[in-house]
């Protein structure tokens, strides 16, 4: 007994460090959006330069999730989180040094593939860390510090930002990243990344493996295929500026509050903290779109989609600890890589319908993709006809 509680409290101190990770990591990704008018007149590039560099973020962590996930399989999860976190300290210090728009942007490469890693391994170490029946708990945990970001972090980098420059956001974030270094490479055990009960699905499922995978990159596409708009959406329904900043606070705190929520649940409704999500972020963009003019409408709407874009991300990671074919890191990766296509996509998507229509069509467009997300969550989710099922068991048993 007395040895088991050092083991627990071991634990939670290198789950506070991933969840401080995940919570930098995530503020580091949007940063620039809040800075981008004071990175445009320090470098003297136009604010859509600085744009890409939140698109282009995005992009490489879609596109390098599973490739770096596959390469590392063999790595111990202490040396390789170590060394994402010292690419993360090391690309936030740089660019605070200098004054270059090229040494900004290969800084950004580099954290983005940090990043792109980063959510592969972090979820099956910190579930390893805790017996199976806490899996969702932890889970949950790690995704609601990473939504505090938003909420927290990219206001607090700006607000740093316009008073000590551009460049002070990125020490501090650099400092944060050294703090949960420091905790990692002390505490976590150094273990074959296929030890634990976290290395393996609990029940391995191909089919809902591709389910929920496709879930993710269609609900994911429809979200943003309207929230990136949102602030003209606002904007044309009669908010001010000032409003619409606290309306996007109020979304932010909504997504924390439903992560948090769902957290507790995942354990015991795997599926059904899936499901809501998904049905729910669909009632929040076709809300938008039918709200009009009525401005209670709109904030209601909001809140409610606010309220899910969290979740949906928390509960399909889940999913993926517990059906994925192979390797979890694999299977989360693969995840991650769908999301962050998602967003591209999402927002490409939008761009195309706002060129030849009204701003709300994009909530509509995006409030169907979601649509079609649930019916593949809910037909796919159906259990299979009996020789189906059959087969699927033969098939499984020769594998073994």
């Amino acid at each position: 007994m007395a040895a088991a509680e050092p083991d627990r409290r071991r634990a939670v101190a290198v789950l506070a460090a991933l969840m401080l990770a995940a919570f930098t990591f995530n503020t580091t990704e949007s940063l620039p959006i809040g800075l981008l008018r004071l990175i445009s007149a320090d470098l003297g590039v136009s604010l859509p330069a600085i744009g890409y560099l939140v698109t282009g973020y995005g992009l490489t962590v879609a596109v390098a999730s599973l490739p770096l996930a596959h390469a590392t399989r063999a790595v111990p999860r202490r040396h390789v989180l170590s060394a994402l976190l010292a690419a993360l300290a090391l690309a936030s210090l740089l660019p605070a040094a200098g004054s270059s728009y090229r040494l900004l942007l290969a800084a950004r490469l580099v954290t983005a593939l940090a990043q792109a890693l980063f959510w592969a391994v972090m979820g099956p170490v910190a579930v390893g860390l805790f017996p199976p029946e806490a899996r969702g708990r932890v889970v949950g945990a790690l995704s609601a510090a990473g939504s505090l970001a938003l909420v927290l972090g990219v206001p607090v980098g700006t607000w740093l930002g316009r008073r000590g420059g551009w460049q002070l956001p990125l020490v501090v974030v650099a400092g944060l990243g050294l703090v949960s270094l420091l905790v990692i490479a002390l505490l976590l055990p150094t273990t074959r990344p296929d030890q634990g009960h976290a290395a393996y699905a609990t029940t391995r499922d191909t089919r809902r493996f591709a389910i929920v995978l496709a879930t993710t990159a269609l609900s994911v596409t429809g979200a943003f295929t309207g929230y990136t708009y949102l602030v003209d959406l606002l904007g044309t329904s009669g908010f001010s500026d000032s409003a619409v900043g606290a309306l996007l606070l109020v979304s932010g705190v909504s997504g924390v509050l439903g992560v948090s929520a769902v957290g507790p649940l995942l354990d015991r409704f795997p599926r059904g903290t899936l499901i809501t999500p998904v049905a729910t972020q669909a009632v929040g963009m076709l809300g938008l779109y039918t709200a009009g003019g009525s401005r209670p409408a709109a904030v209601a709407a909001l809140v409610v989609l606010g309220g899910s874009l969290g979740p949906v991300f928390t509960a399909t990671q889940n999913q993926m600890l517990r059906c994925a074919p192979g390797r979890t890191e694999i299977a989360l990766a693969a995840n991650s890589g769908a999301y962050n296509a998602g967003i591209a996509a999402g927002a490409l998507l939008g761009g195309l319908v706002l060129h030849g229509t009204a701003v709300r069509q994009t909530f509509l467009a995006g409030g169907l993709l979601t649509l079609a997300a649930l019916a593949v969550l809910l037909v796919g989710g159906q259990p299979l006809p009996r020789r189906m099922a059959l087969t699927r068991s033969r098939t499984v048993l020769r594998t073994r």
